[in-house]
């Protein structure tokens, strides 16, 4: 499987951004960190299945975003 150059640009994009997110991560409470290991996690999982899709990407990070907030929540 072989990842377009739009793909690509999109994982690195993801991961600056939760690695600048990671500098502020001694402040979050456990449900914003649940939120941020899910959208990551999600995002890979979602880059994975849609071949390196843009859409699939945001998608996956956007859903495992929700998914790890709602399982933060009940944990808190």
């Amino acid at each position: 499987m072989k990842l377009s150059t739009l793909g690509k640009s999109a994982a690195v994009v993801i991961l600056a951004v939760s690695a600048a997110g990671c500098s502020s991560w001694d402040n979050m409470s456990h449900r914003q960190k649940s939120t941020v290991t899910g959208a990551g996690v999600g995002g890979v999982a979602g880059a994975a299945i849609s071949g390196g899709s843009v859409l699939g990407t945001v998608g996956g990070a956007a859903v495992g975003g929700i998914v790890g907030d709602q399982i933060g929540k009940r944990t808190d």
